[in-house]
């Protein structure tokens, strides 16, 4: 039998010293990840809005935390931190720790328009995780009623002859993105004009400072329902509830120009998977109660429900159905 030399076997003695000293610090590593996931939440939890108060991104926010906090008996605060097309508020979120207490409540576009379009983002989309597609909300295509435009094929041949000027809420948003793909389903000729919000954005048609927009329908319904705007068709593949005489772009033999908003909630990749499974868990009870499914109707928003992969399939898509489109339209920071 071979003996070992004292330097080898002082070796192997500190390798083995140092192998159950990691062992003992990864159990106890996951020790606290599994206590601190059992007594979550213990302490207020965070909802950051990248965008600011009043909208359907911070009303999904708003509407989830008083859910939550009635179940947890623990604060869900919203933070609105607005700025560059929702990437100000991300990054805040991208950067926190995964500890279950940062959620970042905002849309798809910062991930599926704003890294195309660009120069650079200050977080890559794989720095946060989706855990549910909370909710979707569609576009209305409307017009001046002084463009003496009835229907949206008499809007498209106008817009094959001279160029439609059409109003956003901001480079990156929605309405940015759907006159993007108006151009590049139908070859229409687009101005894009935009405002900082889909409030100006709406007031902008209805004075006439533009021939119309791809716009938030939840702003416009009270106008289109007073006949001070034309609305000529909704870009989801359902009519909208608040405004049920308007077609889809299905219906009018124009399903290529549908297109829809998605609203979600994110945390840190780096949240360990049992704390995600408890939170997303959370979310879905949430969203069965009645009053919170209500308060989204009542404000436009249509409740999707999606977590796990599910989430994660119905954001890969929306990403790559904008990219496609940014880059057959060349949409950008103008």
């Amino acid at each position: 039998m071979t003996r070992l030399t004292a330097p080898l076997s002082r070796l192997l003695q500190t390798s083995l010293a140092l192998l159950l000293g990691c062992s003992a610090l990864a159990a106890h590593a996951q020790s606290d990840a599994s206590a601190a996931t059992a007594s979550w939440p213990s302490k207020p939890v965070r909802l950051v809005v990248p965008f600011t108060p009043g909208g359907a991104a911070d009303t999904l926010a708003r509407s989830l935390g008083e859910v939550l906090q009635r179940e947890f008996k623990q604060p869900f605060v919203t933070d609105n931190r607005p700025g560059a097309g929702g990437n100000i508020g991300s990054e805040n979120v991208a950067k926190s720790a995964g500890d279950g207490y940062t959620w970042l409540v905002g849309l798809d576009t910062t991930f599926s328009i704003n890294p195309f379009i660009y120069k650079s983002m200050p977080f890559k989309n794989a720095d946060l995780r989706p855990l549910m597609v909370a909710a979707s909300q569609g576009s209305i295509i409307v017009v001046n009623q002084k463009s003496g435009i009835k229907t949206l094929d008499q809007f498209i041949e106008r817009g094959r002859k001279q160029a439609l000027s059409l109003s956003s809420a901001g480079y990156g948003t929605p309405g940015h993105l759907g006159s993007a793909i108006l151009t590049d389903a139908t070859g229409i000729k687009v101005n894009h004009v935009p405002y900082k919000g889909n409030a100006p954005a709406s007031t902008a048609v209805l004075a006439g400072e533009v021939d119309g927009g791809v716009l938030s329908a939840s702003i416009l319904v009270p106008h289109v329902n007073a006949g001070k705007v034309t609305a000529l068709a909704i870009t989801t593949a359902r009519r909208n509830p608040l405004m049920p005489n308007v077609p889809t772009v299905g219906e009018l033999g124009h399903a290529n120009l549908g297109m829809e908003v998605l609203f979600g909630v994110w945390v840190p990749a780096s949240t360990p998977q049992p704390l995600v499974q408890k939170i997303q868990a959370a979310l879905e009870q949430a969203g069965k109660d009645a009053q919170f499914q209500e308060r989204l109707r009542s404000n436009d928003l249509f409740y999707e429900g999606l977590t796990g992969d599910a989430a994660v399939r119905r954001m890969q898509a929306q990403t790559e159905r904008n990219r496609a489109v940014i880059q057959a339209t060349g949409m950008k920071m103008e």
